[in-house]
C-alpha cells in the first residue's frame, strides 16, 4: 500500500481489518483499511492494491449480482426519486442549469426518472455498464465526453481508488461548473470493522468532512449545499448569484431546512 493519502498526500497508517460474512465473502474474504493521519480519509489496502482487471471484475460482479437480486439480499440503492426532485428544484430556481452528465450512471435510473417525471435530459456515461434496453437513456461514449456545467456522481466516490480517477471526473466540469456528489461523508471514519458502510467489499474509499473540504478546495470549488433527503452535496466553482437568498426562499416555502449552505464543504454529518 502506498503510504500517502490520495487526498492530501500525508501519511496513512493501518486502522483495522474487515472480515466479510456471507454473501459478501463470495467477493472478498477480508480487507485491511488504512487511515490518513491528517484528513482522516480511509481506504482499503486490499482493494487499492488490486490489479486493474481484478478491481473492475469485483465492482462489476458485485453490482450485477446484487442489482439483479441473485444473491438473496438487497443493496442500499441511492435515493433516486429524492435526487431527481432536488435536481429539478435546483434547475427551476436557476441554481444549476440543465447541461448535465451522470458520470458512472449505471443503468440510468436517475436519468429515466428525470426524463419521465421532470422532462429533464440527463445523459449517462458509464465505462462498465450500458442498458441496451433503456431506449430513453442517452449513453455517452468515452471518446465523446465533453465538459459539462453539472456533473453528477451517485454512489461513486466510495469506489474510486486513484487520485487521477477523481481528477478525471472533475476535469469534465466547466470552469464555473457544479459537481453533485452522493456518498457517505462523516466527521470521523470509525475504526470499526462492523461499521455498516463497509459491509460491501467494494466500499474501499471513505471520505471525511476534512478530506472533502481539502479536495473541493484543490479543485477550485468555493461553496456547497447539502440536501438531507437526497443525501447529495452540490459543490460550486462559482457561487450563483443570490444563492443564499434562493435557499432561504426554498426552505421557507417547504417549511423545512431542505437545503443547507456553507462556504467550503458543508459538513452536515458530524
Amino acid at each position: 500500500m502506498k503510504d500517502q493519502c490520495i487526498i492530501c498526500s500525508n501519511d496513512i497508517t493501518y486502522s483495522f481489518t474487515k472480515e466479510y460474512q456471507p454473501p459478501y465473502d463470495y467477493f472478498l474474504n477480508s480487507s485491511d483499511y488504512y487511515k490518513c493521519n491528517t484528513c482522516g480519509f480511509t481506504c482499503s489496502d486490499t482493494v487499492f492494491k488490486m490489479e486493474y482487471d481484478a478491481w473492475c471484475k469485483l465492482n462489476f460482479d458485485f453490482h450485477t449480482l446484487f442489482e439483479n437480486k441473485m444473491l438473496g439480499e438487497d443493496i442500499n440503492e441511492p435515493p433516486y426519486i429524492e435526487q431527481a426532485t432536488m435536481i429539478n428544484i435546483l434547475v427551476k430556481n436557476n441554481i444549476i442549469n440543465s447541461n448535465m452528465l451522470d458520470y458512472a450512471g449505471g443503468y440510468g435510473t436517475l436519468s429515466k426518472i428525470l426524463l419521465k417525471y421532470f422532462d429533464l435530459s440527463l445523459p449517462v456515461y458509464d465505462p462498465y455498464v450500458t442498458d441496451n434496453n433503456a431506449k430513453t437513456v442517452h449513453y455517452i461514449k468515452k471518446e465523446d465526453l465533453n465538459k459539462v456545467d453539472v456533473i453528477i456522481t451517485s454512489a461513486l466516490f466510495e469506489h474510486v481508488r486513484k487520485r487521477e480517477d477523481l481528477d478525471q471526473i472533475n476535469n469534465l466540469v466547466t470552469e464555473n461548473g457544479v459537481m453533485i456528489i452522493h456518498t457517505v461523508v462523516c466527521e470521523n471514519i470509525p475504526n470499526d470493522p462492523n461499521w455498516f458502510y463497509i459491509t460491501p467489499p467494494v466500499h474501499s474509499a471513505l471520505h471525511t468532512n476534512k478530506s472533502m473540504d481539502i479536495l473541493m478546495k484543490q479543485w477550485g470549488y468555493v461553496s456547497s449545499i447539502y440536501c438531507p433527503s437526497s443525501k447529495c452535496w452540490v459543490l460550486f466553482k462559482n457561487e450563483p448569484e443570490n444563492l443564499k437568498s434562493n435557499i432561504e426562499s426554498i426552505n421557507k416555502l417547504f417549511q423545512t431546512d431542505y437545503l443547507h449552505y456553507s462556504t467550503g464543504f458543508m459538513d452536515y454529518w458530524k
